[in-house]
């Protein structure tokens, strides 16, 4: 996995959990996951982030960029993945994506694109 689009709403105790669960999930291959969040720019499209980071995603994958996490200065203790800050990152090869969605009350859901 090259990249992921995180839920990433910049809340403490949220981004420290999804960036916990990277690194549990992908294990050392986590520091080279490139973790970007796309809320920094729309903000919470609330039932509509989840099909809004699809397209991200989607659009990252065709041509080969991954979209920045803007505004990332100080990331919170225990958020030290490679969360693309400031500026879009062209990448080579990227054949794989994946897209994390979490709502209230256990509603969540992650998908994994391919390139075709």
């Amino acid at each position: 996995m090259a990249t992921l689009t995180a839920h990433g709403t910049s809340t403490p105790a949220g981004d420290k959990a999804e960036a916990q669960a990277v690194k549990t999930i992908f294990g050392e291959a986590a520091s080279r996951v490139l973790v970007s969040s796309t809320k920094s720019m729309t903000g919470h499209l609330l039932g509509a982030a989840g099909a809004v980071e699809s397209i991200y995603s989607i659009l990252a994958l065709r041509d080969q960029a991954v979209p920045p996490t803007i505004n990332l200065d100080n990331p919170d203790e225990g958020c030290d993945l490679d969360f693309v800050p400031h500026e879009a990152r062209q990448v080579s090869g990227m054949e794989y994506t994946l897209c994390n969605s979490f709502g209230f009350g256990g509603t969540n859901g992650s998908l994994i694109f391919k390139k075709i």
